[in-house]
């Protein structure tokens, strides 16, 4: 496909026309040209918009869709059409399905059913049969068949030993592990962060303290067996620190931070409203602008949306019953670009994630296959029903003001504009 992308700032660190403004041309699905101006004597599509920005295709680290399954929540099909809109060209799909993503047959199925589509679909496979945490999956199959990380979704691995065998052995095929950071016997079915607003509530708390006691002991036996460790969806100041002081012993490990546990704080459950219920929940203000800090500062690697559809059947009950999940894909970028500079988003987005993802990686530059988001960073809006393209509506950023205008998306030689 060729289009003449007009005058548009590039964001990409790793592209010598960075924070420059640059006419782009794409021929046959590859950059051929980056110029001032460049004509268009064979009348391809031209992209011209306001403030008009692009960087790499964004990739998001942590996403659900159903399907299989699940498909009353989120197909497939409706969930890469919803990322593309949401601006990104690559997702990691989460084990949150029926069957579990815990054999080979599982990740090929889904690589194969999607391989078409302008959005690539990588599977994060379970790191445990059936994420019951008692033995592991067969996770070197699942890497040969195109899996990109081991971790059961929302579930920890209370067995230290396990864990540690898992690191060992990962380490053979130079695999990613991933360890949801909840210690189950501190958390105790909580619903809440642990704290005042949790006791005011009447709702059960579920402390920092979980979550960090987790990272730590999981950081304990990556120092003893190496590997590589992501921990993903932190949300305390502590567990902050903690990965800081790792990184600067040499440990291998990085983290996420979704989008709505770095602009919500846990003063949103004042009404009860189900759609803020989250795995982890919510947690105080002091936590949130530690995790702001630590994507500025560099130890928090990568945001994530945690796109998480769930029915109205299952959200619009009463808060204890109500299952915890929020989808993100069409708010994470508003809502990270209204509370953080540009450039730290787009490498939270991008290199940062591809990298440790172990998946292609790109570069807006003359020779390079054209792997690019179109976005206009300052545009302001309240999120509303109307800009959710997903199947399930359970948004925590309902009525929130957001910065940012998805423009389209162009990757796998195709493009779509919204």
């Amino acid at each position: 496909m060729n289009i003449l992308i007009k005058s548009a700032k590039i964001i990409d660190r790793q592209s010598n026309f960075d924070q420059k403004i640059k006419d782009v041309l794409i021929e046959n699905g590859k950059i051929t040209k980056i110029a001032n101006s460049i004509n268009n004597p064979k009348n391809y599509k031209e992209i011209s918009e306001d403030n008009l920005h692009i960087s790499v295709g964004w990739f998001d680290t942590s996403v659900s869709f159903g399907e299989p399954g699940y498909e009353e929540r989120e197909t497939l099909e409706n969930g890469l059409k919803t990322a593309a809109k949401s601006g990104f060209t690559a997702v990691a799909l989460n084990p949150n399905t029926h069957p579990l993503i815990d054999n080979k047959s599982t990740v090929e199925f889904l690589i194969n059913k999607v391989k078409n589509d302008i959005v690539s679909l990588h599977p994060i496979a379970n790191l445990t049969q059936q994420a019951k945490g008692i033995e592991l999956a067969e996770l070197y199959d699942m890497s040969n068949s195109g899996a990109i990380a081991f971790g059961d979704y929302n579930s920890s691995i209370d067995n230290a030993n396990l864990m540690k065998i898992a690191l060992l052995y990962a380490q053979n095929f130079e695999g990613l592990v991933l360890s949801f950071p909840q210690d189950n016997s501190i958390s105790n079915q909580g619903v809440a962060n642990e704290g005042v607003q949790s006791t005011k509530l009447g709702l059960k708390g579920n402390p920092a303290l979980a979550e960090e006691l987790q990272i730590a002991r999981d950081l304990f036996i990556l120092e003893y067996t190496g590997g590589k460790l992501h921990i993903p969806t932190i949300t305390t100041s502590k567990s902050v620190k903690l990965i800081a002081e790792a990184k600067k012993k040499g440990l291998d490990v990085t983290c996420s931070v979704s989008a709505h546990h770095l602009y919500l704080t846990d003063e949103e459950l004042n009404d009860f409203n189900t759609n803020f219920k989250l795995t982890p929940p919510l947690r105080s203000q002091k936590d949130v602008t530690a995790l702001r800090k630590g994507v500025i500062n560099g130890i928090i690697d990568i945001i994530t949306s945690d796109h998480n559809p769930i029915d109205i059947e299952h959200k619009k009950v009463e808060f204890e019953n109500a299952f915890d999940g929020t989808i993100g894909l069409e708010s994470l970028f508003g809502a990270a670009n209204s509370i953080l500079p540009l450039k730290n988003v787009i490498d939270c987005l991008t290199n940062l994630p591809r990298k440790r993802f172990n998946i292609e990686n790109y570069s807006i530059t003359v020779g390079e296959i054209a792997n690019i988001t179109l976005f206009n960073p300052e545009f302001e809006f309240e999120f509303k029903l109307e800009h959710i393209n997903s199947t399930s509506t359970n948004s925590a950023f309902l009525g929130k003001k957001l910065k940012g205008k998805i423009i389209g998306v162009f990757a796998n030689n195709k493009l779509r504009i919204n």
